[in-house]
């Protein structure tokens, strides 16, 4: 059976958007998509290990919340375990990505990472974290220094926002309880989105909790809660440029719930068998980039010419990050226990 959210409503008279913004957005849901098909090749031909979630049919939530609404390396993102799209969204070269992935000394954690702990500093990106919510509490911190540099120590320019992704398992930890109260009580500069994929690992998000409306669990705090159309970009971006606009005037937190869906498993070991092919076609047939392609031919804000150039301007950013990857070096065994602790300038 198909729930009753599976379909949400979307809005697409979303706000305007002129033709460089919208291409930035495409290309950055491009390069997701590209990118993640090109690490399920890498994975199967034995040059990435260990767990890889993907982010396929994802993409509009990231793109419309990062590249659409945020100052990428600016702002601050916090991630989870399917964070490669997250981090290429907030500017981390895809070079960088994939070499992280490799297990490199190029990569964008110096190769201790992996997969599901990509960092930046120098992008602002708080990092990719195993563990169910465990980032959640880590954004409120950086969210926490955002305002209190300004209230505290009197800097009237700090007003970085931070976007916190997690999935719809998280919504029953008590990191997002406690963390949604904090943020609450001290109107923090916080976004909290919710991918609500439909699937926490292999249970379904209606067996597992007693609210399954995720963005209602915000009136409890006193919090703004949306729900939005995860699979329209422009959807997401309208939701997501008005809570940035209420975390930038000191108005507190969001909780954007965007009802999504992974078009693979839950990782590449993940054989998919427990969701339906039902299922699986409705939310197919809803993929995010063809709808965005044709919002923007609707609109003339794109051409046919234009989605065919940047399909080979990344297409060749993502090879050239696989050739990157492959020439780079391994780490140092002499540097097992550096990046420890922290280090002297």
């Amino acid at each position: 059976m198909v729930s009753e959210r599976t379909i949400p409503a979307s809005n697409t008279a979303a706000a305007e958007i002129d033709r460089d913004a919208a291409l930035a957005v495409y290309q950055d849901m491009v390069l997701g998509r590209f990118f993640e098909d090109k690490c399920a090749e890498m994975y199967y031909r034995g040059k990435m290990f260990g767990f890889v979630h993907l982010y396929n049919g994802q993409e509009a939530v990231s793109s419309g919340v990062v590249r659409g609404a945020m100052k990428p390396g600016y702002d601050y993102v916090c991630s989870t375990y399917r964070d490669h799209v997250h981090a290429l969204s907030a500017g981390v070269p895809a070079r960088q990505v994939m070499a992280e992935l490799f297990g490199k000394e190029t990569g964008c954690s110096k190769g201790r990472g992996g997969s599901m702990h990509m960092f930046s500093s120098e992008h602002n990106l708080l990092g990719g974290y195993a563990f169910v919510a465990e980032g959640i509490p880590v954004a409120a911190g950086a969210a926490f220094q955002s305002r209190y540099r300004r209230d505290v120590m009197g800097d009237a320019s700090s007003d970085r926002v931070v976007a916190c992704f997690f999935g719809d398992g998280a919504s029953n930890n008590g990191q997002f309880f406690e963390t949604l109260n904090m943020a609450s009580l001290w109107k923090l500069p916080i976004i909290f989105v919710v991918e609500n994929n439909k699937w926490a690992i292999g249970m379904a998000h209606e067996r597992a909790t007693s609210q399954p409306e995720i963005y209602k669990k915000a009136s409890v705090f006193n919090m703004v809660g949306v729900e939005v159309d995860g699979m329209d970009v422009m959807a997401v971006r309208e939701a997501a440029m008005a809570a940035v606009e209420r975390a930038r005037a000191g108005e507190g937190p969001t909780l954007i719930e965007a009802l999504t869906y992974r078009f693979r498993g839950h990782s590449l070991a993940d054989p998919d068998e427990l969701r339906s092919q039902e299922e699986k076609d409705i939310w197919f047939a809803r993929d995010p980039i063809t709808r965005f392609e044709n919002y923007m031919l609707e609109h003339n804000l794109a051409t046919e010419a234009d989605f065919k150039d940047v399909r080979q301007k990344i297409q060749a950013e993502v090879d050239e990050s696989v050739e990157f990857a492959e020439n780079s070096p391994e780490p140092d065994p002499s540097e097992l226990r550096r990046y420890i602790f922290a280090e002297d300038d």
